[in-house]
This record gives structure tokens, sequence and C-alpha cells, in this order.
């Protein structure tokens, strides 16, 4: 099953931040992708590879 998301997604992980929010927004896509949480405005750098596996669902879709 191919997860689709796009710049500016509010997306859900499956594992929470240490803050304990949930909630993430996609801000920089490439072979990495960056995402901000958004509890504490932590941002955090993974491979495209890893997030797609960690992705549980995209809770908002991005304003186009």
């Amino acid at each position: 099953m191919e997860k689709e998301f796009n710049l500016n997604d509010v997306v859900e992980m499956k594992k929470p931040h240490p803050c304990g929010e949930n909630r993430w927004k996609i801000i920089r896509m490439g072979m990495d992708i960056r995402i901000k949480c958004l509890g504490c405005d932590h941002s955090v750098m993974i491979p495209r590879r890893e997030f797609v596996k960690k992705l549980k669902r995209v809770l908002e879709r991005a304003e186009n």
C-alpha cells in the first residue's frame, strides 16, 4: 500500500514525540523528510523510507 503525503500535511506517526504530541507537520520533502512537532516545534529530519515506515496516517491535507 502506497501512502500519499505532501508538503505542509499534518500527519500522525506510530510513536508520539517525548513532549506527548503525536501530530507532525511536513515542512521539507526530498530524499529526506523534515517534520515539525506541533506540540513543541522541534523538527526532525529522517530518510523517506524510514518516514513511510513510521507514518500512521495523514490527519489534515494541506491547502493547494
